[in-house]
């Protein structure tokens, strides 16, 4: 199963991959409306970025985290999606 569960996780041929070099706003649970609103539009714009065609994952300095996501950098082209998020103000470091 192949889908997006924020703005910086998804489920990608069967694993849970969090974005290594990015934190998004949090929607489950979020700690308030605007917290909200800014992880959905996170959580959008990934889905958007992931459906624009071929990307690669690659390691960090870890495998996983302790949740058991695959801590994962995600890039098309040689650039991060991660940094394109950070660039729209989606995401941070």
């Amino acid at each position: 199963m192949n889908c997006v569960v924020d703005g910086d996780t998804f489920w990608f041929g069967g694993e849970k991959i969090r974005i290594a070099d990015i934190d998004t706003p949090e929607l489950s649970p979020p700690r308030c409306e605007g917290e909200r609103i800014k992880g959905e539009a996170a959580k959008a714009r990934l889905l958007t970025l992931l459906n624009a065609g071929k990307f690669s994952l690659s390691s960090g300095l870890r495998d996983e985290n302790e949740y058991g996501r695959k801590l994962r950098n995600v890039t098309r082209e040689g650039r991060s999606l991660g940094d394109r998020l950070i660039d729209e103000g989606l995401a941070w470091r």
